[in-house]
């Protein structure tokens, strides 16, 4: 008899905790409180309370290669930063593909997760339900998965400002925020940097008479354009990359990429220079707020310290007079009121969790929690094999460790993390992108044999070594093989560049406009090495074979393009 497993919530999280069930043989039962699926990325024109809430011209900061499902790709044609709407769309897709509708029951929300009498032998669950009439249900379940979010509780600081009684402007939180059309013509106050902070602040630096942005510790900002117009996170985010900068003093590092970016744009002469450097904390991906701040529409001002009447006082003395609104874009606390106190930490749910998954406290390990953490890469890809592993070990084909192996882990991870994270709520959800899905990867069955690709497949294997890491490297082996993942790897970048051709143009010569995407990740590691060791005044030889780098390049080149 197959074991039944509950999931909360139908958005992306859900959906792939959907698949990974069916594909572990087990009997998933999806619960979605509203009428469809997506979760945050589903647009309403008002926020409804509990649940997530976008603004309408929300653009997704990852692209559509990096971040997609490891077995099926987004459509060639899709551009690679997309609206939150066309991202909507994908889901559907994805839903559609592998038959994963029937399987949720909507307009149902969940009340209580409670252990069974006899869990410590069972590990089952008692999940009451509600359906829209008013009804309550209870189900017993084998395993829940909860993927029901973390961004439905606006954290406001409002009450904390002196003198915000007597502000006769609006104040509101990035949570109700759509669009501007409501600030025309304003004089508006945006307080908070994280990504949410500086979309918002562009876009009604646009509309508004004068647009502030308050900031208390400063960003790092990043286009989503990289060399050659293309994306980022395609250049970033590799095993190179994660090579270079474990081999490399972890200070030298951030001198070279805090340079390259201070080149673009002097972060302390626009005022953005944050307390942190840059590998320590999140950037800010925001394609025009530089500019913003150039043309004088967006001021960036300090913290916020208190209200004098339509008057907003600054951490540095300074007054701004005559504010008509307050938009706070000050983040979110998790509401996971559904689960048992005992999982549960602080006014914020916090939850203390192996791998950032399995709560260590439970005897048997059939509940986890989906896509509670941070990173400096996409959140999709590291969700899904969380749902590789969780549906595993709930079917009993992977085991944790002792509970004191998993609290020592926790621990360890946390005090590594706290080392450059502000807050030790930071540093409990921090995992760094690639090791955190190769560790997962490692237990499922599937992480990259790189060294057989080398030697099986050199043109599947460098790319995966050298190219970006794209979720189709854990396809292409062990439980949950995708036939298609080879082929994937190898027209990555043609998907890339799919929505660019609209426009017939002659074709140029080929050899190194096809090369381009490969040549740009490596030069940027040879570049980042040149700066270091040129800095360090490391030996004349070892910079010499550095420059002499382009061989290498030619040849890898010649080797990756010539097959095909």
């Amino acid at each position: 008899m197959s074991q039944r497993v509950a999931v909360i919530g139908a958005g992306p999280s859900g959906l792939t905790s959907i698949k990974s069930c069916l594909d572990e043989g087990l009997e998933p039962t999806c619960f979605e409180s509203s009428d469809d699926i997506g979760g945050l990325w589903r647009f309403k024109e008002t926020p409804e309370p509990g649940r997530s809430s976008i603004y309408r011209s929300l653009v997704v900061n990852t692209s559509k290669e990096m971040m997609c499902f490891s077995d099926f790709p987004m459509p060639a044609d899709y551009p690679n930063y997309m609206l939150h709407s066309q991202l909507l769309q994908y889901f559907r897709l994805y839903a559609q593909h592998f038959d994963l509708l029937r399987h949720i029951t909507f307009q149902t929300s969940v009340l209580t997760v409670r252990q069974r009498p006899d869990f410590s032998h069972s590990g089952q669950w008692e999940v009451v339900t509600e359906n829209r009439e008013g009804q309550e249900q209870r189900h017993v379940f084998d395993g829940v998965l909860v993927c029901s979010g973390h961004y439905t509780q606006p954290v406001s600081p409002l009450d904390q400002f002196p003198g915000h009684e007597s502000f006769p402007g609006r104040c509101l939180h990035s949570w109700v925020y759509k669009d501007a059309d409501a600030f025309r013509g304003k004089r508006v106050v945006v307080v908070g940097i994280g990504n949410s902070g500086g979309d918002i602040a562009v876009e009604i630096s646009r509309a508004a008479e004068k647009t502030f942005l308050s900031t208390r510790k400063g960003a790092w900002v990043l286009a989503r354009m990289s060399s050659s117009g293309l994306p980022l996170d395609m250049t970033a985010i590799s095993r190179l990359t994660v090579l270079l900068t474990s081999l490399l003093p972890r200070a030298l590092v951030n001198w070279a990429a805090e340079r390259t970016l201070n080149h673009r744009y002097d972060h302390r002469l626009y005022g953005l220079q944050p307390t942190h450097r840059l590998l320590e904390q999140k950037p800010l991906i925001n394609d025009d707020l530089p500019g913003r701040i150039l043309q004088g529409a967006v001021v960036l001002k300090p913290d916020l310290r208190g209200f004098q009447g339509s008057g907003l006082l600054f951490q540095d003395g300074t007054t701004e007079e005559d504010i008509d609104a307050v938009v706070f874009c000050t983040g979110y606390n998790g509401n996971f009121s559904f689960l048992p106190p005992s999982l549960c930490s602080g006014p914020g749910w916090d939850l203390n969790l192996y791998r950032r998954v399995f709560p260590p406290a439970l005897e048997r390990p059939t509940l986890a929690i989906m896509g509670l953490f941070q990173t400096k890469g996409p959140i999709f890809p590291a969700v899904e094999m969380q749902a590789r592993w969780v549906t595993r070990v709930i079917a009993g084909l992977t085991q944790l460790p002792p509970r004191k192996t998993m609290l020592s882990k926790i621990e360890t991870e946390t005090k590594r993390n706290m080392k450059s994270c502000l807050c030790p709520r930071q540093a409990a959800l921090h995992v760094d992108y690639i090791p955190y899905l190769d560790s997962l990867a490692e237990q499922v069955g599937v992480r990259p044999n790189i060294l057989g690709l080398l030697l099986r497949e050199p043109s599947v294997g460098l790319r995966v070594l050298l190219g970006p890491c794209t979720p189709y490297q854990y396809r292409l082996r062990g439980p949950g093989k995708w036939d298609g993942a080879r082929q994937a790897i190898l027209t990555q970048w043609e998907r890339v560049a799919q929505p660019f051709r609209t426009r017939l143009e002659p074709e140029p010569p080929r050899p190194l406009v096809l090369l381009s995407p490969l040549l740009i990740t490596l030069s940027t590691g040879a570049g980042m090495l040149a700066v270091v060791l040129s800095q360090c005044k490391l030996t004349l030889v070892l910079q010499d074979l550095l420059q002499d780098s382009t061989h290498l390049l030619d040849w890898l080149s010649a080797l990756l393009w010539g097959t095909e």
